[in-house]
């Protein structure tokens, strides 16, 4: 018969905020069962983390408040321990052997600068009393558990030599090393192409059958939460919204936040014209169904065709002929050096207002195309256009003037940012170095438009880029993209790390720019979905090239 392994009752978490308490989680209560797996879903700043981290014991005392009428941990032989109220050396003997955490970023949350063998090592020897020569020993095992591919290289390895997906597993293994009742796993596929992602997810669930652990699978992505989770917590604003067991969700949401976040998720069977967002359901009645709320997004064939054979009437606006880029490997065969192609023999065009999708999985060559196009990269051989012009040998001057027509939204908005400027600095600082504006308070009213025009205040002009969300701090890389009036952006997994609702809002904003501004994307993601929605043609990659086009 199942047991709790974890019984939450009422849990708050507080911090201080301009001289009052923001309620990051409120009075949230739940049960994790041993064996089982919960996930909890919601929109980013919901409280998900928050949760996890102070089961975790790992929100710093001050500033964070916690409060709870109940938060026990439940030991093999049914001995309750107090989260709450424990001591630090009893939470330092659970945390890491009893519960066990996965962060979502796995290269921040490694050393990059020991190798990822002797980390684990590290793990492994903080909570049982093992050798050095056992530790790696079990940690060899660990990497072939987690199937890691040449152990030996793998626990050589520093996390920089390794894929996304190869440092995640890696992390997987530090956390089950002592073979923990509980696994919380906060985001562990975010930004994962989704084969990596699926042998994530398979992974896990072999490891919960071989191990009899639980997991708390917190995640934004309704689709893994859905193939991995027994029961379903739905979160927003910090309050529990809705929970039961998984299929009872999906089939049948009571609540509008609940439907608006399924629905959230581009559809790849049906052509919208936009996405819908949580407001749609939120702000309407229950009798707007969402049958008949999809009705009205969906798109008008007719109008669609008639403007793609306006688009393809006129001259390519960028064109690559016979492209290549290559690395050089850092294994050598006979002595010589061994080059990878990352681009290979790539021909493509791209018109006028066109949205050009380009997707793959990790290591196809999609962003180093994307880059090479844009001059970022040098290409080893072929030939780049822009608006009829070769543009594949500048150099210099002119290769700085052609930046004010070609730009690039990163993946990342956090790391796309200088934390030292702020979002209004960030913005007029490319109008400064194009000539943009003729003065100071000219760029500065015009960085105070584009924060409008993608959704922000105008006061947001004097905030750092820590002070927004993921969702807002991409507006802005957008708004400093359009900042330079360019003609041309290549969007690089610009909305992949953003939750289901935000990326919603942002795909509608790019599809709205790209009409009101005449702009011409290339649209790089992994995920099919997003990419059939915004394109209006496909690339697939594979290897460095272009292995099918769809229309």
């Amino acid at each position: 018969m199942l047991t709790n392994l974890l019984e939450i009752r009422r849990l708050s978490i507080a911090f201080p905020q301009d001289g009052t308490e923001f309620l990051a989680v409120d009075s949230v209560s739940f049960d994790i069962r041993k064996g089982r797996s919960l996930g909890i879903i919601g929109e980013s700043g919901s409280g998900k983390s928050v949760t996890a981290l102070a089961l975790m014991g790992l929100l710093p005392g001050p500033p964070a408040m916690i409060r709870a009428d109940k938060m026990v941990y439940f030991d093999n032989e049914g001995k309750e321990t107090s989260l709450l109220h424990a001591s630090s050396g009893q939470m330092r003997r659970i945390r890491g052997n009893r519960i066990s955490m996965i962060f979502q970023e796995p290269m921040t949350s490694l050393n990059p600068v020991t190798r990822c063998g002797n980390q684990v090592v590290e793990a492994i020897r903080a909570h049982q009393p093992l050798s050095f020569k056992e530790a790696k020993a079990k940690t060899i095992e660990l990497f072939r558990d987690v199937r890691l591919p040449r152990l030996e290289e793998m626990f050589r390895s520093y996390p920089h030599e390794l894929s996304g997906g190869q440092k995640q597993r890696v992390m997987i293994a530090m956390a089950i090393a002592s073979g923990p009742d509980l696994l919380i796993a906060d985001e562990p596929t975010t930004a994962l192409d989704a084969s990596v992602q699926q042998s994530i997810i398979s992974l896990m669930k072999d490891l919960q059958a071989k191990y009899g652990m639980a997991i708390l699978f917190i995640t934004h992505d309704l689709g893994v939460a859905r193939e991995i989770a027994d029961d379903i917590l739905v979160m927003n604003k910090g309050r529990i919204v809705e929970s039961g067991p998984v299929e009872n969700i999906f089939s049948n949401p009571q609540e509008p936040y609940t439907r608006g976040l399924i629905a959230c998720r581009p559809a790849g069977d049906v052509a919208l014209r936009r996405l819908p967002t949580i407001s749609d359901f939120t702000s309407a009645s229950k009798e707007n169904s969402t049958e008949k709320l999809f009705r009205s997004l969906k798109r008008n064939d007719e109008d669609y065709r008639i403007r793609l054979d306006k688009i393809y009437k006129s001259k390519p606006l960028v064109r690559t002929a016979n492209l290549e880029t290559w690395f050089k490997s850092r294994k050598k065969a006979k002595g010589r050096a061994i080059f990878i192609k990352a681009v290979n023999n790539v021909s493509i065009e791209v018109y006028p207002g066109e949205v050009f999708g380009l997707v793959g999985e990790s290591g196809c060559g999609k962003t180093t195309l994307g880059r090479t196009i844009l001059r970022l990269i040098g290409p080893h051989k072929g030939n780049i256009q822009f608006d009829g012009s070769d543009i594949t040998v500048l150099q210099g001057e002119k290769l700085r003037r052609l930046r004010k027509d070609i730009q690039i939204i990163f993946q990342d908005p956090y790391s796309s940012l200088n934390p030292r400027l702020k979002a209004g600095s960030a913005i007029m600082e490319p109008m400064k170095v194009h000539g943009i504006g003729f003065n100071r308070n000219e760029r500065k009213e015009k960085a105070m438009q584009l924060l409008e025009k993608v959704g922000l205040e105008r006061q947001h002009f004097y905030r750092y880029p820590h002070e927004f969300s993921g969702g807002q701090r991409q507006r802005i890389c957008i708004a400093r993209a359009l900042a330079v009036e360019p003609k041309f952006i290549v969007c690089d997994e610009s909305v992949s790390a953003l939750d289901v609702s935000v990326q919603a809002q942002v795909l509608n904003l790019l599809a709205d720019l790209k009409e009101e501004f005449g702009l011409t994307y290339i649209f790089i993601s992994h995920d099919l979905a997003v990419v059939k929605f915004i394109s209006n043609r496909i690339g697939v990659m594979k290897e460095g090239k272009i292995t099918e086009l769809q229309e």
